[in-house]
């Protein structure tokens, strides 16, 4: 952290910052690191012979797998240096254990302060943080820390309860909202059947998490539209994982999120591991700079982006990542055609009777991929019906299976105990 506004320096000299960086990391994890040194002497790496970021390639990769099998020897200190101990969501398998040392929350705070400083937050704003801070997870400690050490204002009311939320917005009167977008849609949903003006409230910007509100061609998606088309106010995408313990965030221009270059190495590969162009679909491939509880070498994340390498017209000059496209593991390849269910998530945010979803994937009979959607729709008849299935045979050219469930079936199918997401994809396949 000793490069402050590192995202704006020269290509050049983030190269070379990024390279130091990179050969801090490897003699710290081959000094350290059970787990990387036991893999550095069976792969017969000599970490001398790292010199450049082009030498990286020369690295095996890190997979989920391995954290998942070796969780305790990715730890490079002893227990009782270790302060947090936050944990991963378990989306695409068993939760895996992040743990943090003084060192590395002071980093993450780091990390959000630069974050919300890119999504034009200053001191002056008042931050409504609509998720939970418990169970935990990493990002609300993170959003809580940059705030503070940002110097804006924070109210911590958590996820969900529409009208608990409204009533702090005008009691508080925040300037921003840190949520979920489709719980975005539920307030302003709430406001409308509650004679809330929402364009005469305090609230002018919301920092969007854990829900694509572009396309890849970074116009704003169904979701986006909706939110901005009812509500006056200026979104901003992030994208995130517990293991990077870093944060990709879009800046007025909503071309991407911007990388903070001192704290993270991206590669972005192929089925090869060979590094991709730009505006190229690659999986996220991260290394992580100046951690000290568990950093990672070329760790793959299992997330499909692009990143774009032209500077940003906001100056900043490091690359930027596409909202995600998908993850690998959750690719369905459903009668011919390869799908992501966040392209399910788009097309069903489009249909207006679809109140709410759960996609879920499960093997047929004979080995192949079904897909199956739960879907809420207050009103269903024949006529609904009809138009809910020409739409998505219309948009994906495949006919998906269609359940129609009650509002609290699919609410226990969204919220399951203990899970600190709203579940909209289950996975049942083989």
């Amino acid at each position: 952290m000793n490069h402050p506004g590192a995202a704006y320096q020269s290509d050049v000299i983030i190269k070379k910052m990024q390279e130091q960086k990179l050969h801090q990391l490897l003699h710290y994890l081959n000094n350290h690191s059970p787990f990387y040194k036991d893999l550095f002497q069976r792969h017969k790496i000599d970490i001398a012979a790292i010199q450049t970021l082009e030498d990286l390639s020369l690295l095996p990769v890190t997979t989920k797998e391995d954290l998942q099998k070796n969780n305790e020897d990715f730890l490079c200190v002893s227990r009782k240096d270790i302060i947090e101990y936050t944990s991963t969501s378990g989306t695409l398998g068993s939760p895996v254990f992040i743990a943090l040392t003084e060192n590395d929350l002071q980093r993450l705070a780091y990390n959000e302060y630069n974050s919300f400083i890119t999504a034009d937050g200053s001191a002056n704003d008042i931050y409504q943080l609509m998720l939970t801070l418990d169970r935990q997870f990493m990002a609300g400690m993170a959003y809580y820390s940059g705030i503070r050490k940002m110097g804006g204002g924070i109210i911590r009311v958590g996820p969900g309860v529409p009208a608990l939320q409204w009533d702090v917005i005008q009691n508080q009167k925040p300037t921003v909202i840190v949520a979920v977008p489709s719980f975005i849609l539920k307030l302003i949903q709430y406001a409308k059947e509650n004679g809330i003006d929402v364009n005469a409230t305090s609230v002018k910007k919301a920092v969007c998490i854990g829900e694509n509100i572009r396309n890849l061609d970074l116009s704003l998606n169904i979701l986006g539209k909706k939110i901005t088309e009812a509500w006056n106010i200026h979104l901003y995408s992030t994208y995130a994982s517990t293991e990077m313990q870093t944060a990709f965030t879009e800046c007025n221009a909503g071309k991407g999120g911007h990388l903070l270059p001192d704290l993270l190495i991206v590669e972005l590969l192929d089925e090869n591991n060979c590094n991709v162009p730009a505006n190229t679909p690659g999986e996220v491939t991260i290394t992580t700079l100046s951690v000290e509880g568990m950093p990672l070498l070329r760790y793959k994340t299992g997330d499909v982006c692009m990143y774009f390498d032209k500077p940003c017209s906001c100056g900043r000059t490091a690359i930027r990542l596409s909202p995600l496209i998908g993850r690998k593991k959750q690719m369905i390849k459903f009668k011919g055609t390869t799908i992501y269910p966040s392209t399910l998530f788009e097309l069903l945010n489009e249909i207006n009777e679809v109140n709410e979803y759960v996609v879920e994937v499960s093997t047929n009979e004979v080995g192949l991929d079904e897909v199956l959607l739960y879907l809420y729709v207050a009103n269903v008849n024949a006529e609904t019906d009809y138009r809910i299935r020409s739409y998505i045979q219309g948009k994906l050219r495949v006919s998906p299976l269609i359940k129609y469930v009650s509002a609290d079936t699919i609410k226990a199918m969204q919220f399951n105990e203990g899970s600190r997401k709203v579940i909209k994809f289950i996975e049942k396949r083989n």
